[in-house]
Order: C-alpha cells, then sequence, then structure tokens
C-alpha cells in the first residue's frame, strides 16, 4: 500500500487477507461499523465487495506470504516482454523455460499456504492459479491486477494474448475488487509463528492418518495430470513419427520416379538423335526426288513443244 493510503483501501486490503471463509461475516461486519460511523458511501462500497475465487484467494494469499517469490515471477515477465520486443529469439526461449519452471514451482507453494490454512487446493484450482501467474507474466496490466492481492476471480493467459501484444493492455478491472485498487500493492503478511510446543505427548493417529491422506490426495492429483501430459506428448510424437515415415516414404517414391524419368530421358533423347538422323536423309532424298520431276517435266515439255 502506499505511504498514506486512502483508509477504505486499507480496509480492503485487510479484507481480502482473510481466510476464504470469513470473507464474508468479515465484510458484513466491516461494512457495518462504516454505516455506524456515518460513512454510508464507504459502507455500500464495502457490501458490494465481491468474494473472491478459490483460485483467486489463493493468489492472493501468495502475493501477502511470499512477496519475493512474486516479484521474482513478475520481474521474469517483464524480461520476457522485454525479449520480445527485442525479437532476442534464444533469450526469449530461455526465459520462457524459466517461465514454466518458476510457475510450477510458484504453484507448488501456493498449495502448500492454502494447505496450511486448511484449504485444499484441487487440481484444477492449481491450474487456474498458475494460469493467473502466466497472464501476469504476459502483461502488464495482468502484473498489476495480481499485485493488488484482491482479485477476485482468476485471469487467463488467452485475456491478456502473447508477448506480442504487450502493449494492449487488456481490461482486468473486474479481476479485482475495485478498480481503484488498482497500482497498489498489498501490505506483505509473514506467516504465523508456530506456537509453543506441547511438551505433552499425545497421540493423534487420526490427524496424521488425514495428512497423509491429503498428501496422497494431492500427489495422485499430480500423477493424473502428469499422465495426461505424457499421454498428449506421446500422442503428439507419435503422430510427428508416422507423418515422418509417410514423408520418406514419398521421398523415396519421388527419387525412384525421378531415376525413371532420367532413364527414360536418355532413350528418349537417343531415340531424338536417330530420327533427326533420319529425318535428315529423307529430306534430302526429297529434294532429289523434285529435282529430278522438275528435270523429266522440262525434258517432256520441250519434246512436245518440238
Amino acid at each position: 500500500m502506499a505511504e498514506d493510503p486512502d483508509p477504505w483501501a486499507v480496509q480492503v486490503d485487510e479484507l481480502y487477507g482473510v481466510a476464504l471463509g470469513d470473507f464474508t461475516p468479515e465484510r458484513d461486519r466491516r461494512a457495518k461499523e462504516l454505516k455506524a460511523g456515518g460513512d454510508a458511501s464507504a459502507a455500500t462500497r464495502m457490501k458490494g465487495l465481491k468474494k473472491p475465487s478459490t483460485a483467486a484467494w489463493v493468489v492472493n494469499l501468495l502475493v501477502r506470504r511470499e512477496a519475493e517469490q512474486v516479484d521474482q515471477v513478475l520481474e521474469l515477465g517483464a524480461s520476457l516482454r522485454a525479449a520480445a520486443e527485442d525479437l532476442d529469439g534464444e533469450q526469449l526461449r530461455a526465459l520462457t523455460r524459466q517461465r514454466r519452471q518458476l510457475t510450477a514451482a510458484v504453484t507448488t507453494r501456493a498449495r502448500a499456504l492454502a494447505r496450511a490454512e486448511g484449504l485444499k487446493v484441487s487440481a484444477t484450482v492449481a491450474d487456474q492459479v498458475e494460469g493467473t501467474l502466466h497472464a501476469a507474466m504476459l502483461s502488464a496490466a495482468a502484473s498489476g491486477a495480481v499485485r493488488t492481492g484482491a482479485l477476485v476471480r482468476a485471469i487467463e493467459p488467452a485475456e491478456v494474448g502473447g508477448l506480442d501484444q504487450a502493449d494492449e493492455a487488456p481490461d482486468l478491472a473486474d479481476a479485482v475488487a475495485h478498480p481503484d485498487l488498482l497500482g497498489t500493492r498489498a501490505t506483505p503478511v509473514a506467516a504465523p509463528e508456530p506456537g509453543r510446543p506441547n511438551l505433552r505427548v499425545v497421540a493423534d493417529d487420526g490427524v496424521a492418518r488425514r495428512e497423509a491422506e491429503d498428501a496422497l490426495a494431492e500427489a495422485r492429483e499430480t500423477l493424473e495430470r502428469a499422465e495426461a501430459e505424457a499421454a498428449e506428448a506421446e500422442e503428439h510424437v507419435a503422430g510427428l513419427r508416422a507423418r515422418s515415415l509417410q514423408l520418406e516414404q514419398e521421398l523415396e517414391e519421388l527419387r525412384r520416379r525421378m531415376a525413371e524419368l532420367d532413364t527414360d530421358l536418355e532413350e528418349v533423347v537417343d531415340q531424338l538423335e536417330e530420327a533427326e538422323a533420319e529425318l535428315e536423309e529423307a529430306v534430302g532424298a526429297r529434294d532429289e526426288a523434285r529435282a529430278e520431276v522438275t528435270g523429266a517435266e522440262e525434258t517432256l515439255a520441250r519434246l512436245s513443244g518440238s
């Protein structure tokens, strides 16, 4: 937030930092307090704030708890946009690889933060979180929306276009709690300090079992996504291999046909040379015959006139 932030903006910043399940009652409580304090306009604005989607809440949590990691993601995005603008292909490919690795790692961290807050993040929500981070790297406008820590919905990369459209700012006003928040930054919040350890050892197999079940479910979701991606990659490779084999066969057929045509051409050239020689002889014989006919006609004419 700014050095002298608007009190209402401070309240919004605080509101979007509460647990997802506490959002609605906390919003309504703040709206009542504002109204009771005589600020009916602020109360109405507060009451109208939307509850964030699960993916949006996870991104907001990440922005507050892992500000440095989020800054790394967004700074890399700025470098990507600059590389695309400068048409530096090699640098762009290297940065794109970093982008994939970084967004995947940060998304994993976001899931862990949410799990620590008692919220299990599904594979679908994780995809939306990663997509939002990707969009923030593609677009300065999306980056600014993420930094507010007050997203109400996920942002899809398709909304912001490619790196070559970085100058075309998308309209993301509906992605944040209020358009006035664009340009602000969420207040970083340190992770809660661990409580004092309980020195009395108490067996709680139920808790451990639930944690193990959650970990297993998450691992299975990860495996399912990995298997789907691997299957898609295998299908793509198989298609390319088939196409490559087909093109090799077509090329071999063309080479064989070219060899046949070369042979046919040689034969035709030989035949043409022979035919041209025969034509020359025939033309000579024709000219001689014509001369004989002319001579005979002239002789006959002389004899007829005498």
